[in-house]
């Protein structure tokens, strides 16, 4: 079954899609190329508004109309599909994608900087195409999903953003672990696995958007509003450690369905190999890829730093502890 992207309106800021027939392989390759790989012309220090324009040119230059907005899914044996289907996390995924687009979407609108509004705007955007792709994956595997909740529109748009983004930081720092791991140890066919490469190069250019507003935003913003936004950074991470606690829960408590997995991205490496992996080896196997996801953006960008340190500081206990 193909996933195709009819469900989307064109992508904003004057971007379009590529038409789904007659784009060869070449093409393919270089445009996956370009969203990988992206340089300043010019020089910027942190917080400027040539700063602000770099973050908005990577952001849009490096934008894939290809991949992933049309995707031919490969036909799994019965082994494959179960443990696609197994996996406890395809409720949570979609509509953290839905929630993602709309308190992106809902931050772009109210912003106070036009080029910030149009860079967020184009991430909310790709978030919707990333709820549509996995949409289109569950339909294609027979993966059912219970109904979604209402959404409701953030009223505190920049508590809503930093949420989103926090998180995002998270989730894609292990994420691109687990990745690989799946990817070493052939537990899903090779080609299920390059099928979603595009999708998580992507989580990589949004964290790197996220990383770079909070930084001007912090430079930029009044001397008196710093200690209430840096109280509200404390508070985000305090929600997101309340909201990850426990290892497997349903999305809604009295959910008798399929259990999901709200920390699956720390705590699944099980669910991607057949190969054992201590913490320790897995936290580096993170680390690893996450410099590799970064290493063709301009390093005058900044990167999320707060998962990455986390972890190396825990990784000599990690080590310890295996003895």
């Amino acid at each position: 079954m193909s996933a195709a992207i009819e469900d989307l309106p064109p992508p904003p800021s004057g971007l379009t899609l590529a038409p789904r027939g007659g784009v060869d392989a070449a093409t393919l390759a270089a445009a996956d190329e370009r969203a990988r790989h992206w340089r300043s012309p010019a020089g910027f220090a942190i917080g400027s508004d040539a700063h602000r324009d770099a973050s908005w040119a990577m952001f849009r230059d490096t934008f894939n109309p290809y991949k992933p907005s049309v995707i031919d899914w490969p036909k799994l044996d019965a082994v494959a599909r179960e443990r696609l289907v197994g996996l406890p996390i395809w409720d949570i995924a979609v509509q953290t994608e839905g929630k993602a687009r709309l308190r992106m979407r809902a931050y772009a609108r109210a912003a106070a900087d036009r080029v910030w509004g149009q860079a967020v705007e184009l991430n909310a955007w790709e978030e919707w195409r990333h709820k549509v792709v996995l949409s289109h994956l569950v339909a294609a595997y027979g993966i059912a999903l219970e109904p979604e909740p209402p959404v409701i529109e953030p009223r505190d748009t920049e508590w809503a953003y930093l949420v989103t983004g926090f998180s995002e930081c998270i989730d894609s720092f292990f994420a691109f672990g687990l990745f690989e791991l799946a990817r070493r140890s052939a537990f899903f066919p090779p080609e299920l696995v390059e099928t979603f490469e595009p999708v998580i190069q992507e989580e990589a250019r949004h964290i790197l958007l996220f990383a770079n507003w909070l930084a001007w935003h912090r430079r930029t913003m009044a001397w008196w509003r710093r200690p209430w936004f840096e109280a509200r950074v404390l508070g985000v991470w305090a929600f997101l450690a309340w909201e990850r606690i426990g290892l497997a829960r349903g999305m809604d408590a009295g959910q008798a369905a399929r259990p999901q997995d709200n920390n699956f991205t720390i705590t699944g490496s099980k669910a991607v190999s057949d190969v054992e992996v201590s913490a320790a080896e897995l936290m580096r196997i993170c680390l690893a890829e996450n410099d590799r996801r970064f290493a063709g953006y301009d390093q005058r960008l900044l990167r999320p730093t707060t998962t990455p340190g986390l972890v190396r500081l825990a990784l000599p206990v990690l080590r310890w502890l295996k003895k």
